[in-house]
């Protein structure tokens, strides 16, 4: 059973930390204590069916919502957990820009805290205990898939609509033959071997 909290309660979360190419994509939510969503779990532990009927659950019942990213380009800059902390960031700046809500506490997924103006804790395991941290990561997860099902028409040889970019056995042998595209992250193990001279 997930933890509800009253409102102004701010839930952040990112998708696609471990994948080799395309963007780092976190969101920010503030649920309405007065219309729960039925169903708010870790986007893992869900079906892509399930995920996607949720999402339009949450954009259409939550006081506010955001989603933002960090694109390869600074994954491959920062690296994967300062770009996804900025990732956050934009998330929950996002979020008050579009809304004008004011966050009275930011929950965050994980162990680190993206720095943001607001009262934040990071709890381990957020996404399966906090609902507002759930329906973020629900948020951040379709919309991630959904930009690596286009990468997908980009780039069919990859089969980005599958594996969304994680190093499958498939994946890794499609770069093997292929190369990497510009939506590889160069500075990840699998990519930078195969670009080595």
């Amino acid at each position: 059973m997930l933890q509800g909290f009253d409102d102004l309660v701010c839930g952040v979360d990112e998708a696609g930390r471990g994948p080799l190419a395309g963007p780092v994509v976190a969101a920010a939510v503030i649920l309405d204590p007065n219309a729960p969503i039925d169903g708010l779990n870790d986007s893992k532990k869900l079906s892509a069916k399930r995920r996607e009927a949720l999402a339009i659950d949450i954009r259409a019942k939550a006081l506010a919502w955001a989603v933002a990213e960090a694109s390869v380009a600074e994954i491959d800059r920062l690296n994967i957990l300062h770009a996804s902390l900025l990732a956050m960031q934009r998330a929950v700046a996002g979020l008050v820009d579009a809304q004008g809500l004011i966050p009275r506490q930011v929950l965050v997924d994980g162990n680190r805290c993206p720095p943001v103006p607001y009262p934040v804790t990071a709890i381990v395991g957020g996404d399966g205990k906090i609902a507002a941290i759930a329906a973020a990561s629900i948020l951040a997860k379709t919309v991630r898939d959904a930009g690596m099902r286009e990468m997908h028409a980009a780039y069919p040889q990859y089969g980005f609509d599958r594996h969304m970019g994680y190093p499958t056995a498939g994946h890794l042998a499609a770069l093997r033959e292929h190369g990497a595209t510009p939506e590889h992250r160069r500075g990840f193990g699998p990519v930078a071997r195969l670009l080595a001279p």
